[in-house]
């Protein structure tokens, strides 16, 4: 029993150290998984400052679209010409020159033959945001086409003669001549009359121009209708309504001895005869009154 017994506790002897040696694998993998872990951690951590990165680059970005939006900021507002209404987006830091090209693609009218009227006749040069043009605001157009143009009824070769005579055989001023010199003598100068201004060009006042008289002395108004492009001709007795592209030219010279105002003849038909006649026009208005009868095209 003895020799058994140590022959058990021999065999018990050599079991532990590979008893130990098992523990010492299985905490070895441990520590292997443990490092593993570890080693991976600095990956993640590179990951997420790649998302970081990522983010920040979208965040400016983004920052960067805004910004460009608006920069491009617009308007929404009604062209108005002839009576019809197009409805309109367009930037507000484009100028009205750019504004008269979009014009042209949706009536027709050359730029150099519009007038846009927004408070008044706004020029090329000005910006949309500058006009404080806001949104649903209504921007009347005025001007002819080209067709418009062509198609007014040019004088005859009879008539032309009759006008080429007329004009060189009138060299003398116009409150000289002796129509209009019977007309300023008979009827004097108004007491009623706007002030003029010499060697000044101001624009349309907002009311109507008033205080002088035509050739039968009968006090006259011009009111000018821009959203209908029309000039009013008013007189005690009647109101003529006259279309702009009616009238084919316009001519003006100063009163001598009081050239702050101008006598002015509205030529509505095709010879100097057809020319309506008014006396005691502010000079400083007879310029904005030419342009806005008559528009650039008036020098084509």
């Amino acid at each position: 029993m003895s020799t058994f017994n140590m022959a058990s506790e021999e065999a018990n002897a050599k079991m532990e150290p590979a008893n130990k040696s098992g523990d010492t694998c299985v905490t070895n993998e441990k520590v292997e998984t443990v490092d593993t872990q570890k080693t991976n951690d600095p990956g993640g951590d590179e990951s997420s400052s790649q998302q970081q990165s990522d983010s920040d680059l979208y965040t400016t970005c983004n920052d960067t679209h805004n910004t460009t939006q608006s920069d491009q900021a617009t308007v929404d507002f009604k062209i108005i010409f002839n009576k019809q209404k197009y409805d309109v987006i367009f930037p507000l830091d484009n100028t009205v020159a750019k504004l008269k090209e979009h014009v042209q693609d949706l009536t027709g009218v050359p730029p150099a033959m519009q007038k846009i009227m927004y408070k008044g006749l706004a020029k090329d040069e000005i910006t949309l945001r500058a006009l404080k043009v806001t949104k649903g605001a209504k921007v009347m157009v005025v001007g002819s086409t080209l067709t418009d143009v062509l198609a007014v009824s040019a004088p005859s070769p009879k008539e032309q003669q009759e006008i080429t005579k007329s004009s060189e055989t009138s060299k003398e001023p116009l409150c000289q001549q002796k129509n209009h010199k019977k007309v300023l003598d008979k009827y004097g100068k108004p007491d009623d009359l706007m002030p003029g201004i010499k060697n000044k060009k101001d624009p349309l006042p907002p009311t109507p121009v008033s205080g002088m008289y035509n050739k039968s002395g009968g006090k006259v108004r011009l009111t000018f209708k821009l959203e209908l492009d029309q000039v009013w001709i008013g007189t005690k007795e009647r109101t003529d309504k006259m279309p702009m592209n009616s009238v084919k030219a316009i001519v003006s010279e100063p009163i001598e001895g009081s050239e702050e105002y101008h006598i002015m003849g509205l030529q509505l038909g095709p010879t100097e005869a057809s020319r309506y006649w008014i006396y005691w026009v502010p000079a400083q208005y007879v310029d904005a009154i030419k342009d806005t009868i008559l528009g650039k095209w008036q020098y084509f």
